[in-house]
């Protein structure tokens, strides 16, 4: 009898010991189930940090914040081919055609895709932009120690602007290459021929610019780098939700617009999660949430007129050019290495 009892005892304490095991594996599981890995969703870049807690709210999938740049991604995807990591991946739109290239990335074509202008998507679906901005000039007016507010590519290279110029690297950051792209077209060159941009960049050398691999925003808040190449929407953002006195400057021999988009990783070990984060960004809600962050939404009647108004006026708008993005994404490799002989 009492070994009976002692036996009893001894399940109903083994069975006790199981559940709690159970109760704190299965929240974990669970929680690992509704992830989504992106690279480069970093919080301080367009606002994703409101737009990963709408994901979250209205999907239940959990994004972690992620900071790498395009350049990174890319090195960080095809290091991982043999075993993925992440499941999405955002990028500027030419390092979406080498994510392509590189066999990376996969084809998907989520929710709202007939939306997309044909122009700003793989027509296979291996990427798709999700908002788009235009380079300028991010400036903290506070910063500038009573110099003026720069108005050109060729103010840039005043002395009186020493130790005050900051732009992501262009070998790495497409924000970096973008900006080069910009200073070169508006200089006279073309995507065949950097010398008038790398002339500048010659030239530039001798004010000590600054150059980060990351996102700069508070960096530029915080008066370290008091101007910025960087896109309209940060300055924006800067200026309406943080009340910085900040300006957004285009640059008066001309700029380039250009897509930033996202992609669905080869072999995301969480596929279905990550299928359900673009479809999101792309929705109703995503969009205006891009839109309220001053992103020019790929859906643009998610724009509402209140928030249109708050951009500079269309006529400074035309000095935005386009471009042609897949032979943008084809010079980039070469010109990343020009610049840095140029710079080093």
């Amino acid at each position: 009898m009492r070994r009976l009892v002692r036996s009893t005892v001894v399940a109903l304490c083994a069975g006790a010991l199981m559940t709690a095991a159970l109760a704190l594996v299965t929240p974990q599981s669970a929680r690992a189930d509704e992830t989504a890995i992106c690279y480069n969703c970093p919080p301080e870049w367009a606002d994703w940090a409101s737009q990963i807690k709408a994901i979250r709210q209205n999907t239940g999938i959990r994004v972690p914040f992620d900071n790498k740049n395009s350049g990174q991604s890319i090195a960080q995807l095809m290091a991982e081919q043999k075993s993925p990591v992440a499941d999405v991946v955002y990028l500027g739109v030419s390092s979406a055609f080498q994510a392509k290239d590189k066999g990376v990335v996969e084809p998907y074509k989520p929710a709202h895709w007939n939306d997309i202008p044909a122009n700003l998507k793989d027509p296979q679906g291996y990427w798709f932009t999700i908002h788009s901005g235009t380079l300028g000039f991010f400036v903290n007016k506070d910063a500038l120690e009573g110099k003026p507010v720069p108005r050109s590519w060729a103010d840039l290279l005043k002395p009186e602007y020493k130790g005050m110029i900051g732009y992501l690297d262009p070998s790495s950051a497409f924000v970096g290459y973008a900006g080069a792209v910009a200073v070169n077209l508006a200089l006279g060159g073309t995507l065949d021929n950097f010398e008038p941009g790398l002339d500048w960049f010659r030239k530039l050398k001798a004010n000590a610019p600054i150059v980060p691999k990351q996102t700069a925003y508070a960096r530029v808040m915080s008066g370290e780098i008091p101007i910025l190449l960087d896109y309209d929407f940060d300055a924006y953002r800067a200026k309406y939700k943080d009340h910085a006195n900040v300006e957004f400057v285009i640059p008066k021999e001309g700029t380039i617009s250009v897509p930033y988009v996202m992609s669905l990783v080869k072999g995301a070990p969480h596929e279905a999660n990550g299928k359900k984060v673009l479809d999101f960004v792309l929705s109703d809600e995503g969009q205006k949430l891009w839109a309220d962050a001053y992103l020019r939404p790929v859906r643009a009647n998610a724009m509402s007129a209140q928030t249109a108004a708050k951009f500079l006026p269309a006529s400074e708008y035309a000095r935005a050019k386009a471009v042609d993005f897949g032979k943008m994404a084809e010079k980039q490799a070469s010109f990343g290495e020009r610049y840095l002989q140029v710079m080093h």
